[in-house]
């Protein structure tokens, strides 16, 4: 079994399937299977998981030399674009639906 080493690009790449659920929740709830059946309130709750969840990849960054955690936090904007938008979407939601 290979590990894939952590990076910047593998982090972010992971926190793409909460940028997808966020945006297919925002544009059409009620077809999204994932939510299907859920009040609006667990919906809320599923939508602020993944916002907290990109907040929380967004903002990894090494302790001390010694850490190897990948500098996402100091990471070219360009690259976390789509996170950004997609935190900025999943809050605005919310807001709209609760």
């Amino acid at each position: 079994m290979t590990i894939e080493a952590r990076t910047v690009t593998s982090i972010l790449s992971a926190g793409s399937d909460s940028v997808t659920l966020i945006n297919s929740i925002n544009t059409d709830a009620s077809s999204v299977q994932r939510v299907e059946g859920m009040t609006q309130a667990e919906i809320n709750e599923v939508v602020q998981a993944n916002v907290d969840h990109l907040e929380t990849i967004l903002a990894y960054a090494p302790v001390d030399s010694d850490d190897d955690t990948p500098n996402v936090a100091g990471a070219a904007d360009s690259k976390k674009t789509t996170h950004v938008a997609a935190i900025a979407t999943g809050k605005a939601y919310i807001a709209a639906n609760s």
